[in-house]
Parts: structure tokens; sequence; C-alpha cells
């Protein structure tokens, strides 16, 4: 199985026989509880907002909501909205968390730490799903925006994060490329030798169900006429469903020149947690919220079974 477009995950979401509840770090923010009603709107999640409980019930009463129709938490004392909104996931009240008006790093503070117990031992990273003009069917990036300079074993779990998230969506043996800027080891090129022993590790079965090629070039990772006319012999080029950067770099220069391409549409979470976590932008477009949160809830969901 693959995917083709983000329809496609929205039409799982929908079809849960569940909707998951989302813990929303720090609520009262109007692009934050607007992107919220939409999703309760096309019935995707169950939000608990959480933060300022005045503020939040007062912005729902401007857009016409009841607010007696939400769970609304009032952040604990002492603690920021974040360590409230992790508590609420501790006692089982929700299976994923959202960030609100909080800065990235605050939303991630009690997640990695230990004493709440939602560290898997893996390394958190950002897991983004493109629709693209020009591809035949989503394209996963990573690390894009977490680790800033990961190493051969931070780089192993960024893999794996992105691959279990594959598997969870119904992929069966995902084709992951690590990019780099040619496509052979060069000893000056240290992360090209890393992308080698990467594909040594998969083939030595360390990587679970996947196929690992590396070090491989942008150019014939995307297009086997590419690989064709450089003789490189590669049965996955042009069909590749994951791309591995080296760097937050190349990894944000790659991003960027994807999201701006023409009819271009992604979603995204933070993997690497016992929970999935969503980060949105204030300048993302609806449908790319909605899917954030859609993809969020079918992880959290396919994980618990």
């Amino acid at each position: 199985m693959e995917l083709h477009t983000l329809d496609e995950i929205l039409e799982m979401s929908k079809s849960a026989e569940q909707k998951q509840i989302v813990a929303v770090a720090g609520a009262a923010k109007d692009a934050v509880i607007d992107a919220v009603l939409e999703a309760v709107d096309h019935d995707l999640v169950t939000p608990i907002l959480v933060g300022e409980t005045g503020k939040i019930r007062e912005m729902l009463t401007k857009r016409d909501r009841d607010p007696g129709s939400f769970e609304i938490v009032e952040t604990y004392e002492g603690q920021t909205p974040a360590d409230t909104a992790v508590e609420l996931i501790k006692e089982g009240k929700a299976g994923f968390l959202m960030k609100g008006s909080v800065e990235t790093s605050e939303l991630l503070h009690p997640v990695v730490k230990r004493e709440n117990g939602l560290r898997t031992g893996r390394t958190i990273s950002h897991v983004a799903f493109y629709q693209l003009p020009f591809y035949h069917k989503l394209l996963v990036t990573t690390d894009c925006g977490i680790t800033a300079y990961p190493d051969v074993n931070k780089k192993k779990d960024i893999i794996l994060n992105a691959v279990e998230a594959l598997h969870l969506l119904g992929y069966e043996e995902p084709k992951v490329a690590v990019l780099c800027c040619k496509e052979t080891p060069d000893k000056g090129l240290p992360e090209t030798l890393e992308a080698r022993q990467l594909q040594e590790m998969c083939q030595n079965g360390e990587m679970g169900k996947c196929q690992v090629v590396g070090p491989i070039s942008y150019d014939l990772a995307m297009s086997a006429k590419r690989a064709e006319l450089k003789h490189y012999d590669c049965p996955y080029s042009g069909d590749f469903d994951v791309l591995v950067v080296p760097n937050i770099h190349a990894g944000n220069i790659l991003g960027k020149c994807l999201e701006l391409l023409p009819d271009a549409i992604m979603c995204s979470y933070v993997s690497g947690a016992r929970i999935p976590i969503v980060l949105t932008s204030r300048a993302a477009p609806a449908k790319e919220r909605l899917t954030c949160m859609a993809l969020a809830g079918i992880i959290a969901a396919r994980r618990e079974k």
C-alpha cells in the first residue's frame, strides 16, 4: 500500500472507529482555536483546551461556540501549559499533544523529561508528508526541523521514526533515500560515509522491514530517467517514500523549496516520543493544519492497538 494524496489521510481519520483526544498546550490563540474548531467540525479530533480558561471561553463565545461543549483546563499552578498538557496525557486523558501559544522548546521540555515517561529512547524528529505536483505519491522528508547535526545513530533513529509512521499507515516496505551531494562514499564528506553505513545497517536487518539507499543525490532519488542517464543502478530511483537529509540546514532548504512549489501541500508531526506531537505554524493553510491533526490522530490510535 502507498498513499497518493493528503485527502487519503483525512478520509482515514474520518473513518476511524474512535476520535483521538488532543491536548492543546496554550489554546488561547486565534490561529490555534480556529484550527481546533475546524478539526472538530470535520469530526477529526476531540480537543482538551489547556491555558487561560477565561480567555479560551471568551474566544469560543466570539465564534458562536458554546464553551460548555468543550473540555477546558486551566494551567496547573506552577506549571506551563505544556506541563499541564503532558500531565493530561500521562493520566490517559489525551492521546497526543498539539502546540498552541508556547515555544517549541517549551512544548518539548516536559516530553523529554525522563520522569514523565514519554521518552522511547529514540531521537525526537520531524516527519513531513508532501503532496507534490510532480510526484506520483506522498513523499516524506526527515528530519528537517528538530535535530541540527545528527550523527549516524541519530540518523538511524530518524529513519526508524519515519518508517514506523509509514508502517502504521499501511506501507509494507518503505523505501528510504539518505541524501548527500553525491552517490559514492567519500572520506572527505563524512555524511556520505554515514549514509553508506545506514544502508549497510538496513541490509544487516537492523531497521526492520524497509529498504535504505545511501549515499544518493536528490536528482537520482527522485528521477528514474536521471538515474538512467547517469548510469546509476537503483531499482527505487523515482519511487522513494522517504528522503533523509544530512542536517537541519539541508532539511530546512529542501522543505521550503518544496512548500513553495505550485499546488504543493504538506502535513507533519513530531515522532520519537510515546505520543505524536503536532507543531502548526500560524502561516499554515487550513488544510495543512487539519491534516496534521488527522495524521497525528491516526498514528496515536494505531500505536495503541
